[in-house]
């Protein structure tokens, strides 16, 4: 049995055939183009689907292959609408029925779901969460995206939007956040959140290794600038990774009150940081959960299928629908 998982973000639309456990066959990609009109962006979407098929000896209607869809924003999952996606500028948007007209496939054999809900699938199905029957998967971006699943199940909220935790606020009244909240878990934990921390550091300090890391440039920070300029020794550097790890430990510890997952992980390339990120985050967030029996603690981990998470997550969402 094969299946089509579609990867539609801001950038790239990236599209897989996967087979019956879960292992991407073939995949293709194209640039989105997010100017364009929603139509034309869903026209090319049932043209990879048609050519990925093409490509592997396969015929998209004739082998009944089914098409799950990965789709930035507010997805409500019993209508196909894409209610609201600002960076591909999608309002109340009927994907599904659109691509029905583009592709041919029929509306049975096709499921939509929010990226960061649908990577979480693909994490409990055959990621780092496979053996859990709660997790919870946050994934430190250009914002903090989230997804819980029980028993298999998503748990999307009566409006589709219940497992946006990074609009959790930690810090009442705190730093600004791009949904227009102040304080927001996104604000502090996001990757973006500490490049503006990293770049703050340096417009107050000037500090000599970031300075020898940037020429000078503060546009040059990035993600990984705070953590390297640490390892060299920079104190400034230090403070800001402390400052992060903390109010990310803050959030991870609240997630971790209200759902009690057996797994949490957390994703993005943050991550890679391996245990300068990992150990003293572990140390926090140990501080600060709730539970009478120390014993049954949740596993913090990291995330393990990457930018595949959400082909093989759509993949897995149309066949459990």
């Amino acid at each position: 049995m094969y299946t089509i998982g579609v990867d539609l973000g801001g950038t790239n639309i990236a599209v897989g055939l996967v087979d019956e456990n879960y292992k991407i066959i073939k995949k293709i990609s194209s640039p989105t183009l997010a100017q364009r009109g929603p139509e034309e962006i869903t026209k090319d979407i049932a043209l990879l689907c048609a050519k990925v098929c093409t490509e592997c000896g396969l015929d998209l209607l004739k082998d009944n292959v089914k098409v799950g869809i990965a789709a930035p924003g507010t997805v409500n999952t019993k209508t196909g609408l894409i209610e609201y996606a600002n960076n591909i500028k999608m309002r109340d948007f009927p994907v599904i029925k659109t691509f029905m007209q583009y592709s041919g496939v029929a509306e049975e054999n096709i499921a939509i779901g929010n990226d960061a809900n649908v990577a979480a699938l693909a994490e409990a199905t055959v990621g780092a969460a496979k053996d859990a029957e709660i997790s919870v998967t946050v994934t430190l971006g250009t914002g903090v995206g989230s997804g819980i699943v029980i028993g298999g199940k998503l748990l999307t909220g009566c409006a589709f939007g219940g497992a946006e935790l990074g609009h959790m606020v930690i810090e009442y009244g705190g730093r600004k956040c791009s949904c227009g909240r102040n304080g927001c878990f996104e604000a502090y934990s996001s990757a973006s959140a500490l490049v503006a921390l990293t770049r703050e550091e340096y417009a107050r300090t000037k500090s000599p290794v970031i300075t020898e890391m940037c020429a000078g440039d503060p546009s040059k920070i990035g993600g990984k600038t705070a953590f390297a300029a640490m390892r060299k020794g920079d104190a400034s550097s230090a403070a800001v990774v402390d400052y992060y790890i903390k109010h990310l430990a803050c959030g991870i510890a609240n997630i971790i009150n209200i759902f009690q997952p057996n797994v949490l992980l957390i994703g993005g390339g943050v991550c890679n940081e391996g245990d300068p990120l990992l150990l003293p985050l572990k140390k926090e967030v140990a501080k600060e959960v709730y539970s009478a029996d120390k014993t049954l603690k949740t596993d913090i981990r990291i995330a393990t299928l990457g930018n595949d998470a959400g082909i093989i997550g759509a993949a897995a969402l149309v066949r459990t629908n």
